[in-house]
């Protein structure tokens, strides 16, 4: 059962983002916390979090082994587009378009053993 985080709305454009999701895409967890934390690109930093976030979901909601963790689906989808105008030259306002992106990330791994209730001491 894959475990799932995701980043809506994440003020960059998805072509810029997708670039970087692809680096990490089939990876584990932690050779992907590495890479990232090594690439020289503005996007890296929201893709690791979300990352970081579906870890944290795998091993504290899931109980699922933090070392076996691997990224089964890795997506960046568009956001909403804010449109503006920038000023150009002989009083035109020429459009443009803000892009934002959706990172959404699927993690699977092994299942921790259950734990056993503790002994309960019998008193006399």
């Amino acid at each position: 059962m894959p475990v799932k985080a995701s980043a809506m709305g994440v003020r960059m454009s998805p072509r810029k983002v997708g670039v970087v999701a692809s680096l990490v895409r089939g990876q584990s967890v932690a050779d992907a916390l590495v890479i990232l934390s090594h690439t020289p690109r503005r996007s890296a930093q929201p893709v690791r979090k979300v990352i970081e976030s579906a870890r944290a979901n795998a091993e504290n909601n899931h109980n699922l082994k933090p070392d076996t963790l691997v990224i089964s689906h890795i997506s960046v989808t568009a956001g909403p587009r804010i449109k503006r105008y920038r000023p150009a030259a002989h009083g035109r306002a020429l459009p443009f378009q803000r892009r934002s992106s959706h990172i959404f990330v699927h993690v699977d791994g092994e299942t921790r053993a259950p734990k056993k209730p503790a002994a309960v001491k019998e008193t006399k």
